[in-house]
């Protein structure tokens, strides 16, 4: 006796006309949407290369600068403001450098004739010091140049 499955015709399996183009259609439609709703909500941000806070008796000591991958920067809060390449090229070499010395939350007693005070925080860490500590490493003064230099230059700062 023969199979009866062995001989029964296959079936073809037919889906209904256009519906290979329809949802190709609707997944464009859905990319595009997410696209939109992406640019909408502000896009991807760029990480942050690290924050800097400085404080001091001047009238111009305060100051907060938040200085992003991408060269943005925001100074006290307000927009984001482009760096020069060669400030982004010494802000990631800035944040280099100060990679041991963040991961060990590096932190230098102020002198006695102590004007500014800076407390800079990135993904490694942190450092604490002010323009007199004794044994500042260069990095710390390199620092320092960088916030005069983009609070005059880029935020148009009075010091």
């Amino acid at each position: 006796m023969k199979d009866p499955r062995r001989w029964a015709p296959a079936r073809k399996l037919r889906s209904r006309p256009g519906a290979g183009r329809r949802g190709a259609c609707l997944s464009g439609v859905a990319v595009i949407l997410a696209a939109v709703l992406l640019l909408a909500c502000g896009g991807i941000k760029a990480p942050d290369l690290f924050i800097v806070q400085r404080s001091g008796s001047g009238p111009a000591a305060r100051l907060t600068l938040l200085v992003n991958e991408e060269g943005g920067v925001n100074c006290n809060g307000g927009p984001t403001l482009k760096l020069s390449d060669p400030q982004l090229v010494e802000a990631r070499a800035i944040q280099e450098d100060l990679r041991e010395a963040a991961s060990k939350h590096t932190s230098l007693a102020p002198g006695a004739g102590s004007v500014l005070s800076y407390y800079l925080r990135d993904e490694n860490g942190s450092v604490r010091f002010s323009d007199d500590s004794l044994g500042q490493p260069a990095v710390f003064r390199r620092v320092a140049l960088f916030v005069l230099q983009v609070a005059q230059q880029v935020c148009h700062l009075t010091e």
